[in-house]
């Protein structure tokens, strides 16, 4: 069976099946599409005609890529990113070519080839490592802020990058579709050539400013979505057509009209169209380099490609560590943004197969590239838990050595001093207490630190930080970080320690209350509830509502949520999402009723109940800490 419905089946369902197993496994989906690749060529052996013409549409996908990347960029985070954008990224990226291309020249390639594997190690994989920072809730740490800078500096050093294959190259060794030049410029002498270079760059930020704004407007204005769908593929492709067209990389001018269109108003709109065709063109070139790998120069080569990863992953540690000590990214945030970064990237094997097609490298030595840099984004989960194996042994290795950094032990532990543990701390210092703070990110921990507030670097959720910090001996502990689940982790853990200790947590949402029930929280506060019931009730005095009227009814409101949310536990199924436990949903539903009733005062005893709300309390009442050194009036 021959056609194209049989190979657009073939190349589908070897996509989905293979991503979605790479995607279960923790590996990523270009992982998954190189897999599928390897599936449709040297496994089955599915070819179709006119497969060069298949690569060079699926080419179209990098330039997509590079048109988005551009788009992202904002100048406010570049700016706020400035130190470890241009320093530790700069660094990072100049001192591994150096290493590499070193490397290369010793084992015997040529200069040009030993530059372009240098291109190659510099680059990290942006989509596995911040996949894996965000599901580990690193993300926002030392060592995640780190990696991100350096990863958005790799993105965009990838355009210089590919300007310069062309150049090493020389223009006499084979042509790129899609990326290479034409015979436009080879009449004209070298002046007028860089000239009409300059000239296309001009076009195109000039057309990406002036000529595509109003285009777009008008396409709005009509409410022809499909055309504006056509209209942001055709700047994409015309962009490629002009570049190519004067032997510059179509990725270089996608990414120059991209940063022109970043601060445009239809800067969302852009990406939401081109979002879906640039995966399905990305996947698809991620396949055909699939394709390309032979199993027979892997057998043939395994020893070099297994030599290769480990030296390729020791080198860029090498590089990364002592600039991470530099930049002050030291401890576990140094070896997390060290060993995160130590697998190349996608963009490698862009760069090889631009590289093969210009003749700087054999077939063979690409296909063996290819795997070399495969088997490094397949270790990266090896790497993350690599850097967590060695932060923990150095803890416990060097604990005596830094005994005077490590925690006191305190009555009062509160994990996470961001905007919602900022305030209870202050709460609880204003009132004689002074809990031991813990939090994972040094510069929110030496600025605690400067208001007099004795707080310490380090990962709440690990067992051994809380145990120094006095857990078993504490009396309470206050949970406000961000991440649900690492949340629900240190309740569980700090529940199994001191049975007897008094736990509050910040809760993401009503599911999220329901999990830290079963883990042993005694109170849960959630973190939007507070601030959203009084932001109704202004909304309510705004509407013309006493706002005598206004209390009574949010207190009612307030006590008639948290009195369902207490009956629904028993309705909530972990295996179940909400939305489709038919339970859950109606006895939501019955609670929005509930309270509707309420507020229109269909209960008994509803003045007396708010009555108390609006009396004083009395002084002997108030329970003040001895520490705190307050004298009440008699």
């Amino acid at each position: 069976m021959e056609g194209l419905a049989f190979y657009a089946l073939c190349y589908l369902a070897a996509a989905v099946l293979a991503v979605i197993v790479s995607q279960r496994v923790g590996l990523g989906s270009v992982v998954g599409y190189i897999a599928a690749g390897v599936l449709i060529g040297p496994v089955f052996q599915i070819s179709v005609a006119g497969s060069g013409y298949l690569e060079q549409f699926s080419e179209f996908g990098i330039v997509m890529m590079l048109f988005l990347i551009g788009l992202e960029i904002d100048p406010q985070m570049v700016w706020r990113l400035r130190d470890k954008l241009l320093g530790l990224g700069g660094l990072q990226v100049v001192g591994t070519i150096g290493a590499i291309t070193a490397a290369g020249i010793g084992l015997g390639f040529t200069s040009q080839q030993s530059l372009l594997f240098g291109f190659v190690a510099a680059l990290s994989s942006t989509a596995i490592v911040l996949q894996t920072l965000e599901e580990k809730g690193l993300l926002k740490s030392d060592g995640g802020q780190a990696s991100f800078a350096v990863l958005l500096f790799q993105d965009l050093a990838v355009i210089p990058m590919l300007a310069c294959i062309p150049l090493i190259a020389g223009s006499g060794q084979g042509d790129s579709a899609g990326h290479g030049g034409t015979a436009l410029l080879t009449d004209l002498p070298g002046w007028a050539s860089a000239v009409l270079t300059l000239a296309a760059v001009g076009v195109v930020v000039a057309a990406a400013h002036y000529l595509s704004r109003p285009i777009f407007r008008t396409i709005a204005l009509l409410g022809l979505r499909e055309v504006f769908t056509a209209a942001a593929l055709l700047v994409v492709v015309g962009i490629t057509v002009l570049m190519s067209a004067v032997g510059l990389s179509p990725a270089l001018g996608a990414f120059l009209g991209g940063v022109v269109l970043a601060n445009s108003e239809f800067k969302h709109e852009l990406q939401n169209d081109i979002e879906p065709f640039k995966g399905l063109l990305l996947g698809l070139f991620f396949m055909t380099i699939g394709a390309k790998i032979d199993p027979e120069i892997l057998l043939a080569n395994w020893s070099t490609v297994v030599t290769a990863t480990f030296g390729l992953m020791v080198i860029k540690a090498l590089v990364l560590l002592p600039l991470a000590w530099f930049f002050r990214v030291r401890g576990p945030a140094g070896w997390l943004f060290a060993l995160g970064l130590a697998q190349a990237g996608e963009f490698g094997f862009v760069l090889l197969t631009i590289g093969g097609d210009r003749g700087l490298l054999s077939p063979t030595t690409v296909s063996v590239s290819v795997l070399i840099i495969t088997s490094s984004m397949v270790l990266t989960p090896v790497l993350f838990a690599l850097s967590n194996r060695i932060v923990i042994m150095l803890e416990k290795r060097g604990r005596n050595q830094r005994r005077a950094d490590q925690p006191d032990q305190g009555t009062v532990i509160l994990a996470g001093v961001g905007r919602f543990g900022q305030i209870v701390n202050r709460m609880l210092l204003a009132n004689g207490y002074k809990p031991v703070v813990l939090d994972y990110r040094a510069d929110v921990v030496d600025n605690v630190r400067k208001f007099g507030v004795k707080s310490f670097f380090g990962d709440a959720g690990r067992p051994d930080l809380l145990d120094s910090a006095g857990l078993a001996h504490a009396a309470l502990l206050v949970v406000a970080i961000d991440d649900p689940d690492r949340a629900t982790e240190i309740v569980a853990y700090a529940r199994r320690s001191n049975p007897d200790i008094q736990i509050i947590v910040r809760a993401y949402d009503r599911l999220h209350h329901y999990k830290l029930l079963d883990a042993g929280a005694d109170h849960i506060v959630r973190e939007m509830f507070d601030g959203s019931v009084q932001a109704a009730g202004m909304a309510l005095e705004s509407l013309g509502m006493h706002p005598y009227e206004v209390e009574k009814r949010k207190a009612v409101f307030v006590e008639q949520d948290t009195a369902g949310l207490a009956r629904m536990a028993k309705l909530v199924d972990v295996d179940t999402p909400a939305a489709s436990n038919p339970d859950f949903v109606a006895g939501f539903n019955d609670i929005g009723k509930v309270i509707e009733n309420a507020m229109m005062g269909y209960r008994s005893g509803y003045d007396e109940m708010v009555a108390r709300g609006w009396n004083a309390p009395d002084a002997g009442s108030i329970h003040v800490p001895k520490s705190a050194g307050i004298d009440l009036p008699s």
